[in-house]
């Protein structure tokens, strides 16, 4: 079991890890191979980009941080001060979803009457950073291996986050 567990953190710590410089690399391939699309002209782009990159590193520390404790002291609670400082950034990743839309209206006034296509980009970069938050913070999204999915299907119920129920373990300390 606790071989089985090692595995599946290093499967999620070294997942997001590698999502993180592949989305930079595709950025930056995208904008050099299209330059029509503006995107790193885009106050959109850059911000929605820079909460999907931050919530990709808190998963990544976070996923770490499990399987560097599973691993040296045979447990998986991940310590009180990673989870204190999710908390805070959860606080950071709600002001960032919040304050982003005003980098949309931003954009679309500058490029008035043109519409860049980045901006559609910079959209689906948004939507995708928001479930990826929901997905750490709230209710668990991803499902991506059969004990996963066989429950699913038995409970007809998404399970909870990780991250959710350190944080109610955190309030009930």
């Amino acid at each position: 079991m606790r071989n089985r567990m090692l595995k599946r953190l290093s499967y999620l710590f070294t997942g997001e890890s590698i999502s993180l410089i592949i989305f930079v690399s595709i950025s930056y391939l995208v904008n050099y191979t299209f330059p029509d699309l503006h995107l790193y002209s885009l106050f959109s782009f850059w911000s929605s980009f820079l909460l999907l990159e931050f919530i990709l590193l808190q998963g990544s520390i976070y996923w770490f941080v499990k399987w560097k404790r599973l691993k040296r002291e045979n447990t998986s609670v991940a310590p009180m001060r990673l989870v204190l400082w999710l908390r805070v950034s959860n606080k950071w990743n709600l002001g960032m979803i919040t304050g982003i839309p005003c980098a949309f209206v931003a954009d679309y006034m500058i490029w008035h009457p043109a519409f860049p296509l980045g901006l559609v980009i910079a959209g689906f970069i948004y939507v995708f950073a928001i479930l990826e938050y929901i997905n750490y913070f709230h209710i668990q999204l991803s499902y991506d291996n059969r004990s996963d999915i066989n429950s699913l299907k038995q409970t007809k119920r998404f399970k909870q986050a990780c991250l959710s129920k350190e944080f109610k373990r955190l309030g009930n300390l």
